[in-house]
């Protein structure tokens, strides 16, 4: 059975992700942030046990890990989900809103794949999956801290790609459209309705859609695709 590690697991796209590789029989460990009491119940109802630290802080992170491969073992997969937002324009936006979303966003794939991959690369397997995002590819009014971070995970994946292929490593990138999350249903709703008429699917993703593909790449069905972005958009880029 692989271990799959979901950061930011247990709310919206990652919770899809979670629970859709959990019923296909992986084993999954999902971490979050601070919600503790939801976390705790979607442990309890999917019978997926989670952690909760901050990735944007290197020492709690690498902290956290160690704890997850000493009570649960080695990791296949990591599925790296956890992400947030701090929008505004660029000239009013503030160094601290810039260096929260990068630090969250971007930065922390070092801080959640550099004590997992030494391992992989012994075990010659792994499967290394980062969501993206649309807007990291065709950009975003008030979204530059958050374009920028999630187009640096793209830039990422083809290097990791590069470098671990012939390890049996796959890596990979899936870059959602709007999805039916928290976050997205957080967007004034005037605003949202016409982010949805430039959609030409004319609504948002499921959660479980982008799950699904997931589900996908870190199948031995997906062997042979490595240093890619998966764009799942409805058509709107």
């Amino acid at each position: 059975m692989r271990r799959v590690l979901v950061t930011g697991g247990n709310r919206g796209i990652g919770a899809a992700i979670s629970v859709t590789l959990k019923n296909l029989g992986y084993d999954v460990i999902a971490s979050y942030n601070s919600n503790h009491e939801q976390a705790a119940n979607f442990s309890k109802e999917y019978k997926i046990p989670v952690y909760g630290f901050d990735l944007s802080d290197p020492l709690a992170t690498e902290s956290k890990i160690g704890e997850i491969l000493k009570n649960h073992g080695p990791i296949d997969c990591l599925v790296h989900n956890a992400g947030i937002t701090r929008d505004g324009f660029f000239h009013k936006m503030t160094l601290d809103r810039w260096q929260e979303v990068l630090q969250t966003n971007l930065f922390s794939c070092f801080q959640v794949t550099r004590p997992l991959i030494e391992g992989m690369r012994e075990r010659n397997f792994g499967r290394l999956i980062y969501i993206s995002s649309v807007n990291a590819l065709k950009g975003q009014a008030g979204q530059t801290n958050y374009c920028a971070a999630k187009a640096g995970l793209i830039g990422f994946v083809k290097a990791m790609a590069l470098e671990n292929a012939a390890k049996g490593i796959t890596v990979n990138a899936i870059a959602p459209g709007y999805t039916s999350t928290d976050m997205v249903s957080a967007i004034d709703e005037a605003v949202l309705s016409k982010i949805i008429e430039t959609i030409p699917a004319k609504r948002l993703a499921a959660p479980e859609e982008i799950a699904d593909s997931v589900a996908y790449l870190i199948s031995d069905k997906a062997s042979y695709i490595n240093g890619t972005t998966l764009h799942i958009n409805g058509g709107m880029y």
